[in-house]
């Protein structure tokens, strides 16, 4: 599947309005693909490839977690004991099974970027980077912090990594979370966890 051509991304898009079935998911989806596509072009990376990532990484955000758990086991998807734990994460590596059956995504580099966009992890690619970012940043995205790191985002990703999950697992330490081990995995690659004990307390979440 290739998101490069205007004709074959309209009938692409209509597709997953259906799949999603969810207005609001879907916009979300559309914009987290638009932003993409920008980060993209900005660094170097396959704009077609970013915005079909960002379209469609959360084919299965809208499942219930017995569906979740479920779906992942059918596949023989391994699932941890955190994940058991937080359903919800497995969305992401659902998502990405779901857009190689249903949407035909084959791309290697489209499906690890689904896969990775919500906790990142400790090895990502400049396209990982894009989509988690653009999920992060997206628009909508309301706190507080979000347009500086956006510009931060369109200048330097792993800068812009760095400090957006410190804000994530920031935030998850206010709320008395554990945050997810591919998570710290990723701060440690960026270099977030070095930047915790001296970060302001923030308002808002960038998950």
């Amino acid at each position: 599947m290739s998101a490069h051509e205007p004709a074959s991304f309209v009938r692409l898009l209509r597709r997953v309005r259906k799949h999603l079935g969810q207005n609001e998911r879907y916009q979300h989806s559309v914009r987290v693909a638009r932003s993409a596509d920008t980060l993209a072009q900005r660094h170097g990376v396959d704009p077609g490839k970013a915005r079909l990532g960002g379209l469609l990484h959360d084919l299965a955000r809208l499942y219930s977690a017995a569906r979740l758990l479920d779906e992942c086991e059918r596949r023989g998807l391994f699932i941890d004991d955190f994940e058991r734990t937080h359903p919800v994460l497995l969305h992401a590596r659902l998502g990405a099974a779901l857009a190689r059956e249903k949407f035909g995504a084959d791309d290697p580099g489209v499906l690890s970027a689904i896969e990775k966009h919500t906790t990142g992890a400790g090895d990502m690619t400049p396209l990982d980077c894009v989509v988690y970012l653009a999920d992060s940043l997206e628009p909508a995205r309301k706190f507080p912090e979000r347009p500086a790191l956006w510009q931060i985002a369109l200048i330097d990703l792993a800068q812009a990594m760095r400090e957006v999950l410190a804000l994530a697992i920031r935030h998850h330490e206010r709320k008395g979370r554990t945050p997810a081990p591919p998570t710290l995995a990723a701060a440690a690659l960026f270099g977030a966890d070095g930047e915790l004990a001296g970060m302001a307390e923030v308002r808002a979440s960038a998950s």
